[in-house]
């Protein structure tokens, strides 16, 4: 009996000392909108829009000026996130290939398997089953900004409303019945703000009547650049539909003898409205009614530079409004964190899928290994670790996010993984970093049409080969030409440069064993 009780007198601290390490492991809210351009940031110096609860992670966390995606696509970047792994490695090479393999190790199983409890709630856009998670809640394929069904172990529902209110609310449910006794993980993402743009009706008004600063290269006409650029089919002007993206109605567009852009561009908006309550549709008809009756009026006499303007317009008012909605939303679920003591000991991780156009060589969408496109906003705050208002202008990836989210956690990081802790970057320690980024994209032909092509990026300078149907090279100096608007490929003051970039290319290559057919 006595041997008992020494055995657990000394058990008990053990068992003290490992549940206070569990306890104290940090908690990770991983949020993550689609297709939120860093230039749609206040806090990344937006002249268009405030965010100032996106702000608010920034001023009390650290805002990452060269963060960067592997694969600038909705689906495959979600699986690199998710594997620490490139698009050729996971197989996830394209939004319309093969669903992807949740057989994989992630990080979120992994977190799973370490006592971590797991909520994927929002959008996933893997077309498999969210594998990982305690509990998840998700939008079926791209989802809808009204009236949005759910997939969950229980089936499919459908919840009234307007989709980042509802993504919230059931994050912060969530945080409310989870097991107060784990560390916890919720990947709390947002379908917004995707094509094609809806705003909550909260935000009509103030909205619909914005004007906005157009970009220099509204009007590029791609002299300088290669056969890619000049042959994308992302064009406000030629490309963005009437209908579906700028929310005129089939009726007046036949009525004007406007054709649709697309196949799909009609039926994008009547089946939408199609999907709202009467109350919705009648928001809708009282503000964009007026609109569609005043470019009913002015078309006849619009040249193609007004319509370019015009349509630049429409987009950035509901493209910044559907922002807005998240930004408060965000605020939302920082205040719950607040008031429910739990800001010290969280972690909580700002990004996007990738970046996008905002008008910037006359084009929407994304694709491309240019800035708009590759770039992504980062912003990571984690209370008495990551100084405050601090920034890091290191070369980063969301290859590192699976590796930063588990050496957080204490949690090993599988070999096969390929991407970096940033924990040393977060805690501001002296080390050697990265000097170079690999990007490899592969989806063509395809929407869009933007051809293949992989590519290096330094801190100055970025070398990029289209291939396939093409062999054509690019190469920037983003010192001299931050908007990449002059290949100097041939310029022989540049001879020394490409060769180094040739050769760390082929390096970077064999490094991530993309050494395959191109």
């Amino acid at each position: 009996m006595k041997k008992l009780k020494k055995l657990t007198v000394l058990l008990i601290p053990i068992m003290l000392i490992s549940c206070s390490s569990r306890n104290t492991r940090p908690n990770i809210i991983f949020i993550m909108t689609d297709d939120h351009a860093r230039q749609a940031i206040s806090a990344y110096g937006s002249y268009r829009n405030e965010t100032p609860n996106i702000d608010r992670l920034a001023n009390e966390g650290m805002l990452f000026s060269n963060a960067y995606v592997t694969n600038s696509i909705c689906a495959p970047s979600r699986a690199v996130i998710l594997t620490g792994k490139h698009s050729h490695i996971n197989g996830k090479i394209d939004n319309s290939g093969a669903k992807f393999d949740s057989t994989q190790v992630t990080f979120p199983k992994l977190l799973q398997g370490a006592g971590y409890q797991t909520a994927m709630i929002g959008k996933w856009h893997l077309r498999s089953q969210p594998t990982g998670f305690d509990y998840w809640r998700v939008l079926p394929g791209q989802g809808h900004y009204y009236n949005p069904d759910f997939l969950s172990p229980d089936g499919r529902e459908r919840i009234e409303g307007y989709v980042t209110d509802i993504i919230t609310d059931m994050a912060l449910a969530w945080l409310d019945e989870r097991d107060k006794e784990k560390p916890f993980l919720l990947m709390y993402h947002h379908k917004a703000p995707h094509r094609e743009w809806e705003p909550a009706i909260r935000h009509y008004k103030e909205f619909i009547n914005k004007k906005f600063d157009e970009p220099e290269s509204l009007f590029d006409d791609y002299n300088g650049r290669g056969t890619a650029a000049k042959t994308a089919e992302m064009s406000i002007l030629d490309h963005m539909n009437m209908a579906g993206d700028i929310k005129i109605h089939p009726d007046i567009l036949t009525e004007l003898g406007i054709e649709p852009k697309s196949n799909w561009d009609f039926r994008a908006l009547t089946s939408k409205l199609e999907r709202y309550t009467d109350e919705q549709k009648a928001a809708w008809k009282e503000v964009y009614g007026k609109m569609n009756n005043k470019f009913k009026e002015e078309y006849p006499g619009m040249d193609k530079d007004d319509l370019m303007k015009f349509k630049y317009q429409r987009y950035m008012q509901d493209y910044l409004a559907c922002i807005a909605a998240v930004d408060e939303n965000v605020g939302r679920l920082l205040d719950y964190l607040e008031d429910n003591d739990l800001a010290d000991n969280t972690i909580v991780v700002y990004t996007s899928d990738q970046g996008f156009y905002l008008g910037e060589h006359g084009w929407f969408d994304k694709r491309f290994m240019y800035e708009e496109s590759m770039s992504t906003p980062l912003i990571i705050r984690w209370p008495r670790v990551v100084e405050q208002g601090s920034r890091s202008d290191k070369l980063v990836q969301n290859l590192d996010f699976a590796e930063t989210f588990l050496d957080a956690a204490g949690v090993d990081q599988p070999e096969e993984m390929q991407g970096e802790s940033l924990m040393p970057i977060l805690k501001n320690q002296d080390i050697e970093w990265r000097d170079a980024l690999y990007y490899h994209y592969y989806e063509y032909p395809a929407v869009h049409m933007v051809k293949k092509h992989y590519g290096i990026k330094t801190d100055r300078y970025k070398l990029i080969h289209f291939y396939d149907d093409v062999d054509e090279w690019e190469l920037y100096d983003l010192e001299k030409d931050q908007h990449e608007m002059n290949n100097v490929i041939n310029n022989p003051e540049y001879k020394d440069v490409k060769e180094k970039l040739e050769k760390r290319l082929r390096e970077l290559r064999v490094y991530y064993k993309d050494t395959g057919e191109e």
